[in-house]
């Protein structure tokens, strides 16, 4: 895609001497050096750790041991190749555009767009479905008497909104506290789990007749394998969301890539010892299709043990961690559409905290009246994986396009492998997405829907009042400048 050529605005006229421009901006301002590698570091891996919890043993049931095994491998390392390549791009323009920003510069508004959209799909629609999963919990463990799901989604959202409305440093410790919580839990659960390891336990799920190349490590043949990506990338679902705290961030460039190496390097040994500890302890049969797998590897006979209360608690903090961290996600990056223009600049205002207060309460009133209404986070989840995965396609393509289109342009942070490595992320990411639709066509066709609603407004609409000053124009249209420049 070109840069686009429409027509961009300026932002309404300030008072006194300031420019319109500088009030603009001075009305949608984040806090700055708010964040350090530590933070940075716990929010990536917030963003995930609930994966580990829950979740990723459907992939069993479409897959087997073997065919989930190999999923896993292959979204490891397509998040692992992404996560390099959004390293480079976040280095290069450290704001809290994230991946719109990135394809805004490569594949023009267009590009910005729909990677945006697919974005906010994804952090919208994932924090209202960990809602509905903490409810469950809630229940199921006995806490506060609660018999009904929708007061606890309420709470959730008040609560943990109202944190991040005190602001970004507070919100970050809080959610590295719960986070560090989670991950002590899974190491206790995996130290448990593998002192009751048996190796027959993993490939004992009945093979089904007639699969294709189907064994007792894959009963449900090679495609088995294809249909358990989306399963496999819950163990990784959100790290690459750690670029929108740039501009919250101290030194960007180099904090950026140091916190998402790190985090992903934690999410590869989580992953790891979740899912082998998990299946050899119980089996893969027992737990295919369980809502609490880690607990139940822990009671073989039905019996709860003490351990198995512990995991179970510590699995509450773990969807508390993804759904914090989440909801700061989506706010970030409806914040940075909003500046630009791409969605009502109303929802990038800032609070004298310097939170996007409305960039956080708009999608929290949406996430809460969707968790209330449907119930359904199987279905919510897999509508924002959808969106994740054409997210994923477009920011690897963005890294391939200004690799070769801009290989002059200053990188103070370059991927291991260049275009080699953002190729693979983006070949695993056409796969993944084309694999949702083996899982769930109904919620692959809700995203669509979504989208096309999206881009029509973006079409008719606000394609035609861009703000030329928000952060991310101004990097491209700096582009174009020096493209004219080399033409002339």
């Amino acid at each position: 895609m070109a840069d686009s050529t429409e027509s961009q605005t300026a932002p309404p006229a300030g008072p006194g001497g300031a420019s319109p421009d500088e009030t603009y901006l001075e009305r949608r301002t984040l806090r700055r050096g708010s964040a350090g590698p530590l933070l940075l570091t716990g929010l990536g891996v917030a963003y995930v750790v609930s994966g580990d919890f829950s979740g990723w043993n459907n992939g069993l049931a479409q897959g087997g041991f073997g065919g989930l095994a190999i999923a896993a491998v292959l979204m490891g390392l397509m998040y692992t190749c992404l996560v390099f390549a959004l390293a480079e791009l976040a280095s290069i323009l450290p704001t809290a555009g994230g991946g719109y920003g990135f394809a805004r510069r490569a594949l023009g508004t267009w590009g910005g767009f729909l990677t945006g959209t697919a974005i906010l799909i994804e952090y919208v629609l994932a924090p209202a479905a960990i809602s509905i999963f903490i409810g469950d919990y809630v229940e199921s463990l006995g806490l506060f008497g609660l018999h009904s799901s929708w007061p606890v989604y309420l709470a959730c959202f008040v609560i943990f909104i109202g944190i991040h409305l005190w602001g970004v440093g507070e919100a970050l410790r809080f959610s590295l506290i719960v986070t560090a919580i989670a991950v002590a839990a899974i190491v206790v659960f995996a130290v448990a789990a593998l002192t009751d390891f048996h190796v027959d336990t993993l490939n004992d799920i009945p093979v089904k007749a007639g699969a294709f190349g189907a064994n007792s490590w894959l009963p449900f043949g090679i495609l088995g394998i294809w249909a358990a990506f989306p399963f496999g990338m819950w163990f990784f679902l959100g790290v690459e969301g750690v670029p929108l705290a740039a501009e919250e961030t101290k030194d960007p460039a180099r904090s950026l890539p140091r916190a998402m190496a790190a985090a992903m390097g934690i999410l590869l040994l989580l992953a790891l010892i979740t899912f082998v500890a998990a299946t050899g302890a119980r089996g893969s049969a027992a737990i295919q299709s369980v809502g609490d797998p880690l607990v139940q590897a822990l009671q073989p006979h039905g019996k709860p043990t003490t351990v198995g209360r512990v995991v179970n608690y510590a699995g509450l903090a773990g969807l508390v961690a993804s759904f914090f961290s989440l909801i700061f996600a989506g706010s970030r990056q409806l914040f940075a559409l909003s500046r630009a223009g791409y969605l009502p600049r109303f929802l990038s205002l800032t609070s004298r905290r310097k939170a996007p207060y409305l960039g956080l309460l708009v999608p929290g009133a949406l996430g809460f009246a969707l968790a209330a209404a449907t119930g359904d986070g199987a279905r919510m989840l897999n509508v924002a994986v959808f969106g994740a995965t054409i997210s994923y396609a477009l920011m690897a393509l963005s890294h391939i396009v200004l690799r070769r289109r801009e290989p002059g342009l200053h990188r103070p942070y370059r991927t291991p492998g260049g275009m080699l490595t953002s190729s693979v992320a983006f070949v695993l990411a056409c796969s993944a997405l084309v694999a949702t639709f083996l899982v769930d066509k109904d919620a692959a066709f809700i995203a669509l829907g979504v989208y096309a609603v999206a881009l029509a407004y973006f079409a008719f609409y606000s394609r035609h009042r861009l703000v030329a000053a928000a952060p991310e124009e101004e990097f491209a249209a700096l582009a174009a400048a020096e493209a004219e420049l080399e033409r002339a």
